[in-house]
């Protein structure tokens, strides 16, 4: 039961340094998803303005409007997966850590039965040892 409850013990802390990256993961995923977003935003602004900065011209904007769109859906979609797997990751780390509980428990309910079983075989040897002698005695 020892190595069993020490195996789980390790194996949810590995799990939860996975979970831990994918929500870090998650969270670069999400940035890129804002700055992808503001972009656009401003790009917007500039064909609306009608004033592109120099050096570029709408049509040259509006591809660039058009790429940074595309490249956002892309990154909403991994966002969403990667919501998905962090999701999953922390019901299995929840699972983990039960069964971990379980482990532990049963590991110290054993140790408690072993150190019952010490302490009831120490006193059951002393009274033989106390009666015996007074038995003995006896005709």
């Amino acid at each position: 039961m020892e190595s069993r409850a020490e195996k789980l013990g390790r194996i949810v802390s590995l799990v939860k340094l996975q979970l831990r990256l994918s929500e870090w993961q998650l969270a670069q995923l999400r940035q890129q998803e804002r700055t992808m977003q503001d972009e656009q935003a401003w790009l917007v602004g500039t064909l609306n303005e009608g004033k592109a900065p120099a050096g570029s011209s709408s049509d040259s904007i509006a591809r660039r409007l058009n790429k940074t769109s595309v490249g956002a859906r892309a990154v909403q979609e991994r966002a969403s997966m990667q919501l998905d797997k962090v999701r999953s990751e922390t019901r299995r780390v929840k699972q983990l850590e039960e069964v971990a509980r379980v482990a532990l428990a049963d590991k110290l309910r054993d140790a408690e039965k072993r150190s019952l079983e010490d302490i009831t075989g120490t006193y059951a040897a002393v009274r033989d040892l106390t009666t015996r002698p007074a038995s003995r005695n006896k005709p």
